[in-house]
């Protein structure tokens, strides 16, 4: 299974760089089984059955992208050099990995100020990140956080614009509960309040996981043979109330169906020891590609991947590989939108 088998032509101009408004007015493409359908996000009760179990993942994007100033005291008095600053992950002792730019211009013991009262000193250097230690913690750092940081979007729309107000609003779930993430699941962006209120009309049930997605989710793969990469890990929880909602479900004859790719990973992820959806809480690095066997999920909504990406072989591991190279030929040829801000599918293999 080489790399280039997870290639395709993507025209420019096709990564979108705000989403549809309202949110559930995006464009949905339906596969299921042979039949492509073209569909909005709006139409999902046409799709899904009463019984049907959609899970979804509560994580809260924190604001983790950071504009400040390194200050070093030397001979010549104070120097400051301008510093940006990506939380990436936050460790068992309190201090973040960030990646920062620039980091060779960056030494252990400098001090960062990133304004609202936050300031870093950087401990570390690992791994082409920085590990940094602030000076505020608990609440104290998730209100000066909110004040200086933005949201962290990713690199292909942050080449094209900046983070701005609205991404406050836009690259946040209408259901985002526990933070953590610095990165949405994308594909819970089109739900609003009015479709789940239609959905739960329809019979649909809704069972909530965590999975703070990490910036490792945006990492390329560099390999040729996809089955030496290795999965960045990050931290999820199936509680036990929602191991049993989903294992009935099952049980019943629904059909469990993840909202993301994030939700689909941290559920197989608790299926993995037996085959049986089980709580579950840790770190997760399951790389999910052609050859695997789903335990839990029976098809996934998902936005459109990049090519060449982790996530383009999930897909093609639920669908088969033939398959979702059709779905997004005819993607690409009906003028869909792509990445985090863009439209939906629904893979029902």
């Amino acid at each position: 299974m080489q790399l280039s088998d997870f290639d395709f032509d993507l025209p420019e101009g096709r990564i979108a760089t705000r989403p549809a408004n309202p949110r559930s007015s995006a464009r949905l493409l339906v596969a299921e089984g042979e039949t492509i359908t073209d569909a909005r996000v709006s139409d999902l009760c046409d799709w899904l059955r009463p019984g049907d179990r959609l899970v979804l993942n509560d994580t809260r994007v924190i604001p983790a992208r950071l504009s400040g100033a390194r200050v070093r005291h030397g001979e010549a008095g104070e120097t400051r050099a301008a510093m940006e600053a990506t939380l990436t992950q936050p460790r068992a002792d309190g201090r973040w990995a960030a990646l920062v730019k620039p980091l060779r211009k960056l030494r252990e013991g400098d001090r960062i100020e990133f304004g609202a009262g936050l300031e870093a000193v950087c401990v570390a250097k690992e791994a082409g990140q920085a590990v940094l230690e602030f000076n505020l913690e608990g609440d104290a750092f998730d209100a000066a956080l909110d004040q200086a940081g933005a949201m962290p979007l990713p690199p292909y729309i942050e080449a094209q614009r900046k983070a701005d107000a609205q991404d406050r609003e836009d690259y946040q779930t209408v259901w985002a509960e526990k933070p953590g993430a610095v990165a949405a699941p994308t594909a819970s962006l089109h739900f609003d309040d009015a479709l789940l209120a239609r959905l739960r009309a329809h019979g649909v049930a809704f069972t909530h996981v965590t999975l703070h997605v990490g910036a490792g989710t945006f990492l390329p793969v560099k390999v040729e043979d996809v089955t030496k990469h290795k999965m960045h890990a990050e931290w999820g929880e199936v509680t036990a109330e929602a191991a049993k909602e989903i294992a009935q479900t099952k049980a019943q004859g629904g059909r469990v169906i993840p909202v993301g790719t994030t939700a689909l990973r941290l559920i197989e992820s608790a299926a993995r020891e037996t085959g049986m959806i089980a709580p579950w809480r840790g770190e997760t690095d399951i790389f999910i590609y052609p050859g695997f066997e789903f335990a839990v999920a029976d098809a996934l909504m998902t936005n459109f991947h990049l090519p060449k990406s982790t996530l383009m072989m999930l897909v093609a591991a639920l669908m088969g590989h033939d398959r979702i190279m059709k779905i997004y030929g005819h993607a690409v040829a009906e003028n869909y939108r792509f990445f985090s801000y863009g439209d939906a599918s629904l893979l029902i293999p």
